[in-house]
């Protein structure tokens, strides 16, 4: 991709089913959950840069003995300063004890970290916070074992304004607004809720409160308690806890906007963020790894039971497309194969870009992301270049032999004249900071382009167009080309995102400068000003009754007449070759990744309705000039 945008958040977590004596049999050593947990979060690190945790707990461990542990860190490579903290734990006990360390009993009472459950986390901050204590599993202590709450999750809600006020009407003083202790914070009052009618019901049957803790661990009905807690939830989320006496848990939002995958063996439960890292971590196949069901919780008991059952009631399955466009590794088979398709689903629009003269038309690609989709590009014109040579086999009468070969030899040129300076890329971070090095991060090669060509090149999206504008095409434009032809595989982003995803800006996508350039060239300033009003009067209404009402602001205009105004845009002042932008349809997109619907950004419809409510309160903040994130 081109332009740089955050990932979602990433969560791993694993639960050991037989005591570590067998681990450390089978093996070889009693860090088997640490080095498949920290493997893990290591194969989604493309999901988090900013922070990472992990916490672990101990089962049956007798009073007065810690059995909760967590580290975080947001230092430079967070996921191994974590990982070499927990690993010090146990070097210095085979160092220092290298007999008990072999026993697994042993290890489990004297090694930090040395639990059946683990949670880790990879964080994707946002909304710009920074540091530790910002990074998940988050931790809500008590006296009570069965009161203790570990969350951490890959979410964004969209209603945290409703909730924090849930939550003052409860009689809680939450310390903040953010949606991380929203969900901590109503999770646990419906935890300790839990707790206490349990303690009630048999504190009146006479029991002894140490009699009542053990009913407690037993009863306790996880479910019940994500039910009463996330009932009012608006977003996309995955979140996975742990709860204090050993029962863990992972919730899927009802649309499943957000992934989750879990594998279960008599050994492990492993549960990511992506399907493929629990493949490679584990060396399983890929029909082994399932999916959560949207609105679903899978919840394993103390016991090692394990379940998954219906949350909150499942709606339209609208899983987020990004993630098969660009977030998620390609190395998962089927989004592998719908990159291609999304590449492929371009050729004919390609073609007649360039006029069919496959003779003088180059095609390359933005790297790294854009490389799936290129083949899948490339592998389409192929097949229309073994079309041509057949017509031409069948109809050419007298056909010499050097015509066969020069039939026979025909392919179309392709080559990689892009280069990321990937370490320079790291320090482009900030919003004031991007525009001025954004135009180095690329170069090109020279002397492969001739005057007379046309250059394809593919890029996965286009969000912003700032390294477009100010680099690529400066760059392109020094190969002396007559023509360059940008592709974004996928569709205009035209609207925010508020499931996860840093989009939250609408005045920052440049189909959205195009709309409203073409709004004002067109004489329908006041429609802008009708669009703002509209909005609104919307956020007078309940959250449940919003509409997105920046839709119409494309309903005027087609496809093709936003991406000739984003050409328009993007071309420098004195750029010598012509520039044309095509882009994905939405249903090309939805045809190459037919089972994950969630097209909000390139349509406006929203899964739920607090992405309406977001949609306009960017448009409003886009016309009262203020920079203030939607979400």
């Amino acid at each position: 991709m081109s332009d740089w945008i955050g990932h979602e958040c990433g969560i791993a977590a694993i639960r050991l089913l037989k005591p570590l004596d067998y681990y450390i049999e089978k093996y070889g050593t009693p860090m088997y959950a640490v080095n498949k947990l920290t493997l893990l979060m290591e194969k989604q690190h493309n999901r988090g840069q900013d922070g990472a945790g992990v916490a672990s707990i101990k089962l049956d461990m007798p009073a007065g003995v810690p059995y909760i542990f967590r580290t975080r860190s947001a230092d430079k490579d967070p996921i191994m300063q974590v990982r070499t903290r927990i690993v010090n734990a146990f070097a210095a006990a085979r160092e220092n004890h290298p007999i008990e360390y072999q026993n697994g009993e042993w290890v489990k009472q004297n090694v930090l970290f040395a639990g059946e459950l683990l949670l880790g986390h990879l964080r994707y901050g946002t909304h710009g916070a920074a540091g530790e204590s910002f990074c998940h599993p988050f931790l809500r202590q008590n006296n009570w074992m069965t009161r203790n709450l570990v969350v951490a999750g890959n979410f964004n809600l969209t209603n945290n304004k409703e909730l924090f006020d849930m939550l003052v009407e409860l009689g809680q003083h939450p310390r903040n607004k953010t949606d991380t202790v929203m969900v901590l914070e109503k999770i646990g009052h419906f935890l300790d809720e839990a707790n206490d009618f349990l303690f009630r019901k048999y504190r009146k049957e006479g029991m002894t409160r140490k009699e009542i803790t053990e009913r407690i661990i037993q009863e306790l009905d996880v479910y019940r308690i994500l039910k009463k807690a996330t009932r009012s939830f608006d977003g996309g989320y995955v979140m996975c806890g742990m709860i204090g006496h050993g029962d863990m848990f992972i919730l899927r939002d009802p649309n499943g906007i957000r992934p989750a995958f879990y594998y279960q063996d008599e050994e492990i439960i492993a549960i990511a963020s992506e399907r493929p890292q629990i493949q490679t971590a584990l060396n399983v196949p890929i029909e082994t790894v399932k999916e959560i069901t949207p609105g679903h919780a899978l919840v394993v008991k103390r016991t090692g039971e394990v379940m998954m059952n219906e949350v909150n009631q499942p709606r339209e399955k609208t899983p987020c497309s990004f993630e098969r466009i660009y977030f998620s590794r390609g190395t998962d088979k089927d989004i592998y194969q719908e990159r291609k398709n999304l590449g492929r689903s371009l050729v004919q629009r390609v073609l007649e870009a360039v006029d069919y003269d496959l003779d003088n038309t180059v095609f390359s690609y933005i790297p790294n992301t854009a490389e799936t989709a290129f083949l899948g590009l490339v592998e389409g014109v192929k097949d229309m270049v073994g079309e041509r040579m057949k017509y031409h086999l069948l109809k050419e009468n007298r056909l010499t032999a050097a015509r066969i070969d020069e039939l026979l030899s025909f392919q179309p040129r392709v080559e990689k004249l892009m280069t990321k300076d990937a370490k320079l890329r790291t320090f482009i971070t900030a919003d004031t900071d991007r525009e001025d090095l954004v135009a180095q991060v690329y170069d090109t090669t020279y002397g492969i382009v001739k005057k007379t060509d046309t250059l394809v090149v593919l890029d996965d999206s286009i969000v912003r167009g700032t390294t477009l504008r100010t680099s690529i095409l400066r760059i392109l434009d020094r190969l002396k080309m007559k023509k360059v032809v940008i592709v974004s595989s996928a569709p205009q982003i035209r609207f925010p995102d508020c499931y996860g995803i840093d989009m939250s800006k609408m005045k920052d996508f440049i189909a959205f400068e195009a709309g409203v350039a073409l709004m004002k060239e067109t004489g329908r300033d006041h429609v802008l000003n009708e669009i703002y009003e509209a909005c609104k009067e919307d956020e007078k209404k309940p959250q449940a009754e919003a509409k997105n009402q920046v839709m119409r602001l494309f309903e005027y205009f087609t496809d093709d007449q936003v991406s000739e105004k984003i050409g328009q845009i993007l071309t420098p002042v004195g750029m010598n070759a012509e520039v044309q932008i095509i882009y994905q349809s939405v249903e090309g997109l939805h045809e190459a990744c037919p089972n994950h619907k969630g097209d909000w950004y390139f349509t406006g419809n929203y899964p739920t309705p607090g992405g309406h409510r977001v949609a306009n309160r960017s448009f409003i903040n886009f016309m009262e000039n203020s920079d203030a994130r939607a979400d």
